[in-house]
């Protein structure tokens, strides 16, 4: 897994962020969602890597083996402020200043929030199964919280942690032969760790709110995406039967959208890694 690849921890100041990294050529930075790590990328990196691109693949904040600081009240240790600026700062790091940048699930809200905060930074950027997440939350009615009940669960206090500690392996259940054995290891002792599903934890607790108020204060003020933006959603997961096209409501905060479905569940890059990277590289490629 990630033959080829280096591995290195980089201090941001308030954070370690253990990082792999490989390739080159234009600099991609790769944000995996929940409850992933950077692992998640392993049948997609060295693809990308074939198409003439650097990649980097970073465990976010508090996930895998990253590690930040202690929890606050307001949630703000765990916002997605503040995990953008630890990648910008990890690429800073590895001498990148510019770069292509895509998030899946949570990290295409962290993926939103870097282009927002720090669009001199962003070539394009292309959003994985992921809308913003004050969208989400304008269009919570019954089917939603049905179908994503999860999200109102975790911003629980304690309680969440409380049931996923004790016994991690029945609530995040993984298939080793579609995740990859490696990654499937991976991932396996980041969820049996509590201090990554505490942070896991809060980065939901975040979500519901400082993250919602930094997207709201934003579309108020029109602050909008100008650099081209990839859409890409998982055909067999509910994102387009929740909302529809999800282009449509990407258009609300960016002027140059596109994008497809992928044939794949939710896990688009352990399940279909080759549609997904051809994708990924056809858009970078300038």
């Amino acid at each position: 897994m990630f033959e080829q690849f280096a591995t290195e921890r980089v201090d941001t100041g308030e954070t370690s962020v253990f990082v792999r990294y490989g390739g080159e050529g234009p600099p991609l930075l790769l944000l995996h969602g929940h409850p992933r790590t950077s692992a998640t990328w392993h049948r997609v990196a060295p693809l990308l890597v074939e198409r003439g691109f650097t990649v980097v693949c970073p465990d976010l904040r508090g996930y895998g083996r990253s590690r930040g600081p202690k929890p606050t009240s307001d949630h703000a240790a765990h916002s997605k402020r503040a995990v953008a600026q630890d990648m910008v700062g990890v690429m800073r790091a590895l001498g990148h200043e510019r770069f292509g940048l895509i998030g899946h699930d949570r990290g295409a809200a962290v993926a939103l929030r870097l282009v927002l905060d720090h669009p001199s930074a962003v070539t394009r950027v292309a959003f994985l199964d992921g809308l913003p997440i004050s969208e989400h939350l304008k269009r919570a009615d019954a089917r939603f919280a049905t179908a994503w009940w999860h999200w109102f669960f975790f911003a629980q206090p304690h309680i969440p942690e409380r049931v996923i500690n004790a016994d991690p392996d029945a609530w995040y259940r993984g298939d080793p032969q579609k995740m990859g054995v490696e990654n499937h290891e991976e991932w396996r002792a980041a969820t049996r760790n509590p201090d990554v599903v505490r942070a896991m934890l809060e980065d939901y607790r975040a979500g519901l709110t400082i993250d919602r108020e930094h997207e709201e204060a934003d579309h108020a003020r029109g602050t909008r995406i100008h650099c081209p933006v990839l859409v890409l959603w998982s055909l067999q997961d509910d994102l387009e039967d929740l909302y529809g096209d999800p282009r449509d409501i990407w258009q609300h905060w960016a002027h140059d959208v596109q994008g497809h479905g992928i044939d794949s569940g939710h896990h688009m890059a352990e399940e279909a890694p080759r549609p997904l990277s051809t994708a990924i590289g056809d858009f970078f490629t300038l």
